[in-house]
């Protein structure tokens, strides 16, 4: 059995072969998802897993140097957005990198999530709830 956090088969093998800027994308329960690109469905139920839950795990497997966030996230969904950078600033801090944030419209965004190697559903109900990292190396 895997020994590290992530423990979803589909999530690790997506870390696993990502390479230097690939992009994935973690979303709410309402994202419009592109058929070509591939979707990891994590969703349950409303609430379940959480967009913040979702991201902490990923972010306990995945090196990023990139975000790109909606700007109507900080605007409508303030807590979130807060927590998101919190978690954001604590990564930062572990890996000693500072990290590229971007905010685009949300429109801009939803086309932008084409270039996702895979977007990861979460069952998050919040509006904007959507962030899109770019892969970083290790060294």
């Amino acid at each position: 059995m895997k020994k590290s956090a992530l423990i979803n088969s589909e999530l690790s093998y997506l870390v696993a072969t990502l390479g230097h800027t690939d992009e994935v994308t973690v979303c709410d329960a309402g994202l419009p998802i592109p058929d070509e690109t591939q979707r990891i469905d994590l969703a349950l139920i409303p609430g379940v897993p959480t967009f913040i839950e979702t991201v902490k795990a990923l972010l306990g497997e995945m090196q990023i140097e990139g975000v790109i966030m909606a700007e109507e996230f900080k605007q409508v969904s303030p807590e979130h957005h807060s927590a998101l950078i919190g978690l954001l600033r604590e990564e930062e801090a572990a890996c000693g990198k500072t990290f590229n944030i971007a905010y685009v419209p949300h429109e801009a965004f939803k086309v932008h999530t084409q270039n996702s190697k895979a977007v990861i559903r979460t069952g998050e109900c919040t509006p904007y709830a959507n962030v899109i990292f770019q892969a970083g190396v290790v060294f």
